[in-house]
């Protein structure tokens, strides 16, 4: 089983890209969301460390952003708990798929996390600075201050494209898409 690890900034299109390989994909963010609205054991240990901020089930994106917002080290503590559990079930996604031909990993720390391995094939999505602002814009919680916050604890981009064995340049339509990743389709299978 080969796995395409996909790197990129936030609100480059990386979730976009993943779906269009055709595999199977462990979304992460997907994955943080299901354990706020469904995992009674994460909202207990996350109401333990932050009873001030986090007091019912299912948590809400309101909780977490005042929680992260209200103090620098509450982003700490939150990831330390989420981190765990989507680690968990990213085992469980890799045993799930062993047979599959390739696995695509949307995980945005994936390199800061260590979760990559030696033989990924890590693809690089590149996009226009001003179209990513406008699409970030658009999202329920758009946040600057908690956007910013995230990428302080992320590596810098440039490093990240550099360690990249390709890089799709995400102009949001179809069509480059599907072409850029089948180029690499065809590379790597």
């Amino acid at each position: 089983m080969k796995r395409i690890g996909i790197l990129g900034d936030i609100g480059s299109g990386k979730s976009y890209v993943a779906k269009y390989f055709g595999y199977p994909v462990f979304n992460a963010d997907q994955e943080v969301g299901q354990l706020y609205k469904k995992d009674k054991k994460t909202f207990k240990k996350l109401n333990k460390i932050l009873p001030k901020y986090i007091h019912k089930f299912p948590i809400s994106k309101k909780e977490i952003t005042t929680a992260i917002l209200s103090n620098k080290t509450n982003l700490r503590k939150i990831i330390k708990i989420i981190h765990l559990e989507v680690r968990k079930k990213m085992y469980s996604f890799i045993k799930k798929n062993k047979n599959k031909k390739i696995i695509i990993l949307d995980i945005p720390l994936l390199l800061e996390n260590k979760i990559n391995k030696k033989n990924d094939i890590l693809i690089y999505v590149s996009a226009n600075k001003t179209e990513i602002q406008k699409r970030l814009k658009k999202r329920k919680h758009f946040n600057q201050n908690i956007i910013a916050m995230f990428k302080k604890i992320q590596l810098p981009l440039a490093y990240k494209k550099k360690r990249s064995h390709f890089i799709i340049k995400n102009n949001f339509t179809n069509k480059f898409v599907k072409r850029d990743i089948n180029m690499i389709l065809d590379k790597i299978l």
